[in-house]
């Protein structure tokens, strides 16, 4: 049962479909932001899926922006991060004006910004929140952010993202 083939021997792939129009893309479309699709093939097993995406799309972590959803005195926060790099929760705390800051729980992030892990993407969400994203993206000349679903990226200027999103740039990596 364990996702076995029908001899046993390993484990089958999961093949994802990916679809090139989700509320994220259908988003930036209507603020009329210059962004471009991009997907690749997602790994369920990859235990960063960040930097899997990064090696797939062969780009710099760096330039692969993940997003995480976290609680800032209790409050959902969206934080936009490099693939590579972890959140400082006191600097994420810091950088809404808070005292405590923690991840959010799988089931309540999904729930939250109504996107399945592995493909949140700050764009698009089922509700406005505060969106957080790490100061040093802004200095590339352009970032992948997830478009939506697994296996779909965006490539568009980080400062066309910020701007959209109205989003606080802070430093907020360890």
């Amino acid at each position: 049962m364990g996702g076995e083939t029908d001899d046993g021997a390993r484990p089958a792939r999961k093949e994802f479909i990916v679809s090139k129009s989700t509320r994220a893309t259908k988003a930036l479309e209507q603020a009329g932001v210059a962004f471009s699709v991009h997907s690749y093939d997602y790994d369920p097993d990859a235990e960063k899926i960040g930097l899997q995406a990064a090696a797939a799309l062969g780009e710099a972590p760096a330039r692969v922006l993940k997003t995480l959803m976290a609680l800032v005195d209790g409050q959902p926060v969206c934080v936009v991060v490099p693939s590579d790099r972890e959140v400082s929760m006191k600097k994420l705390a810091t950088a809404c004006g808070g005292k405590s800051a923690r991840m959010m729980k799988p089931a309540d992030a999904e729930r939250v910004c109504g996107y399945k892990i592995g493909g949140v993407s700050p764009f698009g969400q089922t509700r406005r929140l505060t969106t957080v994203i790490e100061e040093q993206a802004l200095a590339e000349p352009h970032v992948f952010v997830n478009g939506g679903q697994r296996g779909l990226q965006v490539r568009l200027a980080p400062g066309d993202a910020a701007a959209l999103l109205k989003a606080v740039v802070a430093p907020l990596v360890a």
